[in-house]
């Protein structure tokens, strides 16, 4: 067991973070909005800091799951930063989907206060991580990652090195690409059903067992077919995970013509209001231009 600290406890750092003191571990928690640690101490016990720094202070692990790569920034330095509370040896964990460029300024950062870092954005959405199923995919040096994906196992199913450090988030970026154009062929699909005079769910019976089937499909098409979207990741962070996909595309060359597309599809859901709808909100988009 392990003396762990976890900053960010947003819908998805809640329950990660609630796995861990399940697990045994000892967590202190941080959240910037005070109460929502409060609740967290009050349901699972542990303790809270009332800084990054202060819960860091004394732990071989500190894990983060906070908005962008400015929040990364504000919890990691600074005074009151993680990287100021941390000891020799001890491990940065960051769950966060985040640009390479961070994820390497602050792997540089901690390497020079002899700290590992550790990118380990997580995909499975807030269902993954309150069931603790939760794919992790980490990029960093190969001592720290081992030191650290046992601890990691008490929310994750699959957890896996990819390589050096960024590794990690240049995974999550595929697993976001991906995503975004599986979204994008159900929504056409269920909508191209609707006009055609089908029933949606004897649609996704006959063909969701078959080569079309996809987590997207099993998960998200009865919400999509009522036309409710009022959970799951929201589009506003959808769209933050698909800029930094198309940022990166430039800088090494990849060329992400659909995902390009796609973000575009977003930008207008945001425009009917629906920058926290769930990404599968796509074929409201596709619903209001009829």
């Amino acid at each position: 067991m392990a003396k762990v600290a976890f900053l960010g406890l947003g819908v998805m750092g809640y329950p990660m973070a609630g796995h861990l003191q399940k697990a045994g571990h000892e967590v202190t928690v941080y959240n910037r909005t005070a109460a929502k640690a409060d609740k967290w101490v009050a349901e699972y016990g542990g303790s809270m800091g009332a800084t990054p720094r202060e819960a860091a202070e004394g732990c071989d692990f500190v894990m983060s799951c906070v908005g962008n790569d400015d929040d990364l920034r504000a919890v990691c330095l600074g005074d009151d930063g993680a990287f100021a509370g941390m000891s020799e040896g001890a491990i940065f964990v960051d769950h966060t989907t985040v640009s390479a460029k961070v994820t390497a300024e602050l792997y540089a950062a901690a390497k020079e206060i002899g700290v590992s870092f550790v990118d380990a954005p997580v995909s499975g959405g807030q269902a993954g991580a309150e069931n603790g199923q939760l794919v992790v995919m980490c990029g960093g040096d190969e001592d720290a990652y081992a030191k650290a994906e046992p601890v990691i196992g008490a929310f994750s199913k699959v957890c896996r090195r990819l390589g050096d450090s960024c590794a990690g988030q240049m995974c999550k970026m595929v697993n976001q690409i991906c995503i975004a154009g599986l979204v994008q062929a159900l929504s056409e699909g269920l909508n191209f059903a609707e006009k055609a005079g089908l029933d949606g769910r004897a649609v996704i019976e006959v063909i969701g067992g078959g080569a079309a089937g996809s987590w997207q499909m099993v998960n998200r098409y009865e919400t999509m077919i009522d036309d409710k979207f009022e959970h799951g990741f929201a589009v506003d962070w959808m769209r933050k995970d698909l800029n930094i996909c198309l940022s990166t595309g430039d800088e090494i060359g990849a060329t992400l013509p659909v995902t390009a597309l796609i973000d575009q599809f977003y930008k207008d859901v945001q425009a009917l209001g629906g920058g926290r709808w769930d990404t599968s909100s796509l074929i409201k988009r596709l619903r209001a231009l009829s």
